[in-house]
């Protein structure tokens, strides 16, 4: 026994050290899947960041070149700097020639916008609001502030060394995002992804295909395909398209792992869905029995049903007048406790009416003038009152207890039943309890079915979740 506990613990220490390596390895895969989804959008963030593994992971597997204009533009602007170093002023033919090349290429590069193939079009717009405002353009023209910033003029009127840096400091670095991007054979943008993808692709083939082996070995009535669509969410680990999806299969692997706990985003999300299920499930349920029920109520013939109370093909199961018997049990509990208990209630009810009739009649009116007459009328009719009731009840209950009385009781209801069965049987009667019927349970259905729909989900949600709590609290 303490053999076998032990190979099952270190089973099971294996098994975590090994969910927890493929887990990590799985994480690492996901967060070079998500860099390279994310690097064309994110590129100039990662420039600032890691600018030269940036630079290397674009031209090795985004085909990203340096775009020409704008390389050609800073190479320019580069020989300046150089000429300028070796003589500070731009008296200099050499020096005129580079002002006069870079005053042709802005217009270039305003005109032909070298950013647009890398969807950087915005990137230009900024680079002219900036020389816009360094220049303070009345005309709000950005390439005769291009003219004018590389122009002989004015920067012997401005200090050379500060423009320079301005330039550096702030047009330069949106140069330098502009890029190139190359296609390939099938018209699309160079991606090779794949080469680093593949041998995590592969690696999680074969460990789905291990899995799976050993979950119909160790289930034999479980084929193959069962056994696949256990991990079936691992299957995007190792797909070529959708690569997004992997976030599904990593995070389950990290809770598998017990880095994460998902139990609470489970319970939460089943409980939701659990709920809104119910919801709708108890609508259309509700509403579907009473659109039967009002379907049956105006189609079918009402008379039919009344007539199978008594009819002779009625089936009957145990031989007992369910009616009968039911009204006799009311009947008793009625005479026997329920009006004994409710006795001085039904004799102040009777008082108040009898009071109520003789201070209506005309001789009582006159005698109420005689001394002591409405004490001793109060007495007598309280006398009256209670041996009334009392009889009564002595009445009804002898009459349960004889044979006779019984029988004539019973000969009673059923003489009613049969003449409301025939009264209701009519045309006109029919038609109305038709109607009636129908009204009553369309109210019922917008009363309160369609509510169901419109209650609030939360409200819903907490009952239950406060339901839940009680029914799980520890005893």
């Amino acid at each position: 026994m303490t053999l076998s506990l032990t190979r099952q613990r270190t089973r099971r220490r294996k098994s975590t050290w090994f969910e927890r390596l493929m887990a990590a390895v799985a994480l690492v895969n996901l967060s070079l899947v998500l860099f390279d989804l994310s690097y064309i959008r994110f590129r100039d963030t990662y420039l600032k960041v890691l600018p030269e593994p940036t630079v290397w992971y674009g031209n090795r597997f985004k085909g990203i070149e340096p775009e020409r204009a704008t390389t050609q533009y800073l190479a320019l602007v580069d020989d300046l700097k150089q000429q300028l170093a070796s003589d500070t002023t731009t008296a200099n033919r050499q020096a005129q020639k580079l002002l006069e090349q870079l005053r042709a290429q802005s217009a270039d590069l305003i005109d032909e916008d070298p950013f647009a193939g890398a969807n950087k079009s915005g990137t230009l717009e900024r680079i002219k609001n900036l020389m816009r405002d360094r220049i303070q353009n009345d005309n709000n023209s950005a390439k005769e502030s291009f003219q004018t910033f590389w122009s002989e003029a004015y920067l012997q009127e401005n200090t050379l060394a500060s423009e320079l840096a301005f330039f550096d400091a702030q047009i330069r670095p949106l140069m330098a995002t502009n890029y190139y991007r190359g296609i390939d054979e099938s018209g699309r943008p160079i991606n090779l992804f794949w080469q680093i993808d593949m041998g995590f692709m592969a690696l999680f083939a074969a460990e789905f295909l291990a899995r799976t082996y050993v979950l119909s070995r160790r289930h034999p009535n479980t084929g193959w395909l069962d056994a696949m669509l256990w991990r079936i969410y691992d299957i995007p680990l190792f797909l070529g398209i959708w690569r997004w999806l992997r976030i599904i299969p990593v995070t389950l692997r990290l809770h598998q792992a017990r880095w994460v706990n998902l139990e609470p985003v489970r319970n939460r999300l089943s409980r939701a869905l659990v709920s809104q299920f119910a919801v709708e499930l108890t609508e259309i349920v509700l509403l579907r029995v009473i659109d039967q029920a009002q379907r049956l109520v105006l189609e079918s013939d009402i008379s039919r049903w009344f007539m199978t109370i008594t009819d002779r093909d009625y089936v009957d199961i145990n031989g007992v007048n369910e009616v009968q018997t039911l009204t006799k049990h009311l009947s008793d509990v009625v005479v026997y406790q329920v009006l004994p208990k409710i006795k001085p209630e039904v004799d102040a009810l009777l008082q108040h009416s009898v009071m109520g009739a003789l201070q209506q009649a005309p001789a009582y009116q006159g005698l109420r003038i005689m001394p002591g007459f409405d004490t001793l009328s109060a007495q007598i009719s309280r006398q009256v009152v209670a041996e009334l009731s009392q009889s009564l009840n002595e009445i009804l209950q002898n009459i349960f207890a004889d044979e006779q009385g019984a029988a004539l009781t019973r000969q009673l209801i059923t003489s009613f039943s049969d003449n409301l069965r025939v009264e209701l049987q009519s045309a006109q009667t029919l038609q109305e309890v038709r109607m009636l019927i129908n009204d009553l349970l369309e109210e019922i259905k917008i009363n309160y079915v369609e509510g169901i729909a419109t209650e609030d989900l939360e409200q819903i949600q907490a009952s239950r979740y406060k339901l839940y709590g009680t029914s799980h609290r520890p005893h």
